[in-house]
C-alpha cells in the first residue's frame, strides 16, 4: 500500500487496521505546535482547541472564502527558544559576548504579526531590521526601548538621515554599509546633522557561500557587501573622518533557509578572522558580529526529504564555539553575536485554511453511468468486471479494464461507438479503480501505487496560490498541507490541488516522491478544509493580486485562561471587497459604479422593478470579496 511506503500512516500497537491514523508527517514539521487528536488537528497549547472548530466559529459569523489564522503564542515560543538556546551555548562554552537579535521586516511586515512580536519580546534584546525607508519608519515607531535596530540594503541620503533621526530618538541603531558610496554619504550627513551618530556596520563579501537556491546571497559575487580591498578603504575613510569609533559591527549573510551547517561553519571561521584583524588595525569599538539570517525551517512531510541537517542547538553551539576559538587564538575580545533569522521566528505562526469547492472526478459515480438497452460487448464486460470484482481478482480485473478501455477508445476514434459509449467507458474505469483501491487499501501492490500516480483526484480550492503561497509558484517551495478533520479515516485519493485562478500554474500536482492523499468526500453535502502550515514567512508580503484575488480574511487566536473557551478571536480583518481592490489599483470606483448603473438603466428590455433588483444585486456583489462561496446542498448531514 502506498501510504505505508511513504510514511503517511502510522499503525498503533494492538489496534486493528481500521484504527490506522493519518499523520501527514506532522512529527517532522510541526515542532509539536500542532497535534492530531480524535481525528482532528489541534493547537498544542493550553486547552488544545481544534482548528476546525475555530474555522467554523468564524464562518458562522458570515466570513467565507480562504482564511489566514495567526497564533501569536508561537511567535513568542520561537523567540524564547532561540534566546534560550544561544544562552545555553554561551554558558556551555563560557563565552563572554552577549546574544542579540533583530527580526527582518522584509519577511513579514504585517501589523498583526509585527505588533505581537514586539509586545512579546520586551524582556529580550530583540529588535527590528529594516531594508527600506518605510520599514525603517516601522522600526523607529515600534522597536522596544534598548533593543537594536539594524538597517541593511542600499541607502540614499534621505534614508541615512532617517538613521540619524532614529539615533536622536534614542534608538540603538546600526547602519550597515553595503558600498563605499554609502559610507561617504554617512560622513556627509554626519557633518550636516552632528551628534548623536548612529552606529556603523560594514557588510563583508565573503568567499564562503551557502547552499540551495539562495546560495548566491554569499560568495565573492554576491549582490551586497565589501571586498577585502574595499574593507581596508572603508577603515581609512572612517579614520580620516574621525568616525572609526562608530564602527561597531561586521555583518555577513550566506542565504535564506540554510540547509547544511557546513557552509555556515566555514563562513564563521572567515568572518571571525576578519573581525580579529580589524580590531588589531585599530577598530577598538568593533564588538559585534552579525551572522545574518538563514536559520532553516523544516517544511518536509516525508521522511528522507529533510530541509536541514542540523538542530538549533547545533547551530548555536557551532557559532559560539568557533568564534570563541578564533578570537582566543588571535587574543581578541569575544564579540556580541547578532542574528537576523526571520523565517525561523515567523513561519510557524500562520496557517492558511482553504475550503475545497469541488472534486472534479465526483461525476464518476454510478449515477453518471447511462447504460443503453444494448451496449457494446466490451462495455458489458467492463460492467461485469466492476460488479463481480473481489479482493482476490482485483488486480487481474483492473488490468482487463485498462485493456478494454484502450480498445473502446480506439473504436470511438474509428467511429464504431458513440459519445455515450465513450462516457460509460470512462465512468466504468474510474468506478473500477475506486473499487480496487477500496478492496486493497491495506495491501502493498505496485499496481496500486501506479494507479495513484496516474489517476489523481483534482481538488479545487477556494484560494489563490499566487496570492497566498507565492513561494510554491515561484520557487517550488513545499508547505505542509493536510485536512483539518477526518484524520481517523483513511484517505484514498491521490490529490492534485487546483486554485481558482484562471492560470494553469495555479496547481500543486501530485508527486509520487512526496505524495499527498486526501479523502473522497462529497462537498455538496459536507465541508472539507485543507490547512497549509508554516506560511508565516514571506508569503503575505510576496503575494500578488493575480486575477485580483486579494489577501484572505485573517484573524488571530489569542489564548486566555480566563475565557470560557480558553481563547478568543482577535484582529479579524475581512478580505478586501471588489471595490477596495479596484480602488487600490487606482481605478475610479465611483466612475465604475456610475457606468454600471447607467448601463442597467439604459437597458430597454427589462422593466423598472427588474432594474432595481439587478442593481441591488450588483451593489451587494461589489461590496463582497472576490473569492468564491462554498455551496452546500440542503442535504448536508
Amino acid at each position: 500500500m502506498p501510504y505505508k511506503c511513504y510514511n503517511l500512516l502510522q499503525k498503533r500497537e494492538n489496534l486493528s487496521k481500521d484504527h490506522l491514523m493519518v499523520d501527514y508527517g506532522i512529527k517532522f514539521w510541526s515542532n509539536e505546535d500542532f497535534i492530531i487528536d480524535d481525528g482532528v488537528v489541534k493547537v498544542n497549547h493550553k486547552g488544545k482547541p481544534a482548528i476546525i472548530d475555530i474555522v467554523n466559529e468564524v464562518r458562522e459569523k458570515g466570513y467565507k472564502g480562504p482564511m489566514l489564522i495567526r497564533f501569536p503564542h508561537l511567535i513568542q515560543k520561537q523567540i524564547e527558544k532561540i534566546f534560550a538556546t544561544f544562552k545555553a551555548s554561551i554558558q556551555e562554552y563560557k563565552y563572554k559576548g552577549k546574544f542579540k537579535a533583530v527580526f527582518p521586516l522584509k519577511v513579514n511586515q504585517m501589523p498583526n504579526f509585527v505588533l505581537p512580536l514586539v509586545a512579546c519580546s520586551q524582556d529580550q534584546c530583540y529588535g527590528l531590521e529594516a531594508g527600506s525607508k518605510s520599514e525603517l519608519i516601522i522600526a523607529m515607531a515600534y522597536t522596544n526601548k534598548n533593543s537594536p535596530i539594524t538597517v541593511n540594503g542600499f541607502k540614499d541620503k534621505e534614508m541615512i538621515s532617517l538613521g540619524f533621526i532614529a539615533a536622536n530618538m534614542g534608538h540603538d541603531i546600526t547602519l550597515t554599509i553595503e558600498g563605499l558610496n554609502e559610507l561617504e554619504t554617512i560622513i556627509e550627513v554626519a557633518k550636516e546633522m552632528g551628534t548623536p551618530y548612529p552606529k556603523i556596520g560594514l557588510r563583508i563579501r565573503l568567499h564562503s557561500t551557502g547552499t540551495g537556491i539562495w546560495a548566491k546571497s554569499g560568495g565573492i559575487n554576491s549582490k551586497f557587501g565589501l571586498t577585502s580591498t574595499e574593507l581596508l578603504e572603508a577603515i581609512k575613510l572612517l579614520e580620516d573622518s574621525k568616525l572609526l569609533g562608530q564602527f561597531t559591527m561586521i555583518h555577513f549573510h550566506i542565504g535564506s533557509q540554510i540547509s547544511d551547517i557546513s557552509p555556515l561553519k566555514k563562513a564563521i571561521r572567515e568572518v571571525g578572522n576578519i573581525y580579529a584583524e580589524l580590531r588589531k588595525m585599530g577598530a577598538g569599538n568593533l564588538t559585534c558580529v552579525n551572522i545574518g539570517g538563514g536559520l532553516a525551517v523544516e517544511y518536509t512531510q516525508h521522511e528522507g526529504n529533510n530541509n536541514r541537517n542540523y538542530t538549533l542547538s547545533e547551530f548555536s553551539g557551532d557559532v559560539v564555539f568557533l568564534l570563541k576559538e578564533i578570537v582566543k587564538n588571535k587574543k581578541e575580545l569575544e564579540p556580541d553575536i547578532f542574528i537576523e533569522s526571520g523565517r525561523y521566528i515567523s513561519a510557524n505562526h500562520a496557517v492558511l485554511i482553504a475550503p475545497v469547492l469541488e472534486l472534479f472526478s465526483q461525476e464518476y459515480d454510478e449515477k453518471a453511468l447511462k447504460l443503453k438497452e444494448k451496449n457494446p460487448p466490451l462495455i458489458e464486460e467492463m460492467l461485469d468486471l466492476y460488479q463481480s470484482m473481489s479482493e482476490k481478482n482485483a488486480i487481474e480485473y483492473l488490468h482487463d479494464s485498462f485493456d478494454h478501455m484502450e480498445s473502446l477508445l480506439t473504436l470511438f476514434d474509428l467511429g464504431y461507438i458513440d459519445l455515450q459509449d465513450r462516457s460509460n467507458t470512462e465512468v466504468l474505469v474510474h468506478l473500477i479503480i475506486k473499487k480496487v483501491i477500496k478492496l486493497l487499501k491495506y495491501k502493498n501492490h505496485n499496481d496500486i501505487i501506479r494507479i495513484q500516480e496516474q489517476v489523481q483526484e483534482r481538488y479545487l480550492l477556494n484560494c489563490s496560490f499566487f496570492q497566498s503561497l507565492p513561494d510554491y509558484w515561484g520557487l517550488g517551495q513545499n508547505f505542509p498541507v493536510m485536512p483539518l478533520n477526518r484524520l481517523n479515516r483513511r484517505p484514498t485519493r491521490s490529490a492534485s490541488l487546483w486554485d481558482i485562478t484562471c492560470d494553469s500554474d495555479g496547481e500543486i500536482a501530485f508527486n509520487s516522491g512526496k505524495p499527498l492523499f486526501l479523502h473522497d468526500v462529497d462537498v455538496t453535502k459536507e465541508e472539507y478544509f485543507l490547512g497549509f502550515f508554516l506560511v508565516g514567512a514571506y508569503q503575505e508580503v510576496l503575494g500578488m493580486r493575480h486575477n485580483l484575488f486579494t489577501h484572505p480574511t485573517e484573524f488571530s487566536v489569542v489564548f486566555d485562561d480566563e475565557l470560557n473557551k480558553g481563547y478568543e478571536i482577535q484582529n479579524l480583518l475581512e478580505a478586501q471587497t471588489i471595490l477596495d481592490v479596484l480602488d487600490d489599483l487606482d481605478y475610479d470606483t465611483k466612475e465604475i459604479e456610475r457606468i454600471l448603473k447607467q448601463r442597467i438603466e439604459d437597458n430597454q428590455e427589462i422593466d423598472e422593478d427588474t432594474k432595481k433588483e439587478v442593481l441591488g444585486q450588483l451593489y451587494v456583489m461589489l461590496s463582497e470579496n472576490g473569492y468564491l462561496r462554498t455551496i452546500i446542498s440542503s442535504e448536508k448531514s
